[in-house]
């Protein structure tokens, strides 16, 4: 494996673990002795996601990442929790039936995985998400946070 940082190409296996088939390794470079993750996944048949005009995209596990990341942004979220919460998200969504899933579904799992990590992401995510256009679609959504707790 080749360090990220420095690009040589000896690096030594520090811890590894197993959760749901997904193997993660704490790598360190021997040259610069900087550390870092590196995930390992089973190639799994693809499948679709059908956007609410209808078309047909292959899902594409970065474009959730990046959702959840910009949400996250300057929040006490670690790398490792986003990755765990994407992780889930998809596990939960390769769990149905078929190959498709539609948007809404994706969308509405993300939500609900988020509302339980952190609200303030939650509602940021929900305010691109739900398209909120007002401060009265902030508002409800604030209250319904505030009633569930």
């Amino acid at each position: 494996m080749r360090c990220p940082y420095c690009g040589y190409e000896e690096t030594r296996v520090v811890d590894s673990r197993q959760d749901d088939g997904i193997v993660r390794r704490r790598r360190e470079c021997e040259r610069c002795g900087k550390r870092f993750t590196t995930f390992e996944r089973p190639e799994i048949l693809e499948f679709y996601v059908i956007k609410k005009d209808g078309r047909r995209e292959r899902f594409d596990r970065n474009k959730l990442k990046i959702g959840i990341v910009k949400a996250c942004e300057k929040r006490p979220i670690s790398h490792e929790q986003i990755e765990d919460l994407v992780d889930s998200i998809e596990r939960s969504l390769r769990k149905r039936k078929g190959v498709e899933v539609t948007s809404k579904l994706v969308g509405d799992c993300v939500m609900k995985k988020l509302k339980r990590l952190d609200p303030v992401a939650y509602i940021r995510f929900a305010s691109v998400y739900k398209k909120f256009d007002d401060i009265e679609a902030f508002e409800e959504a604030l209250n319904s946070l505030k009633n569930k707790k």
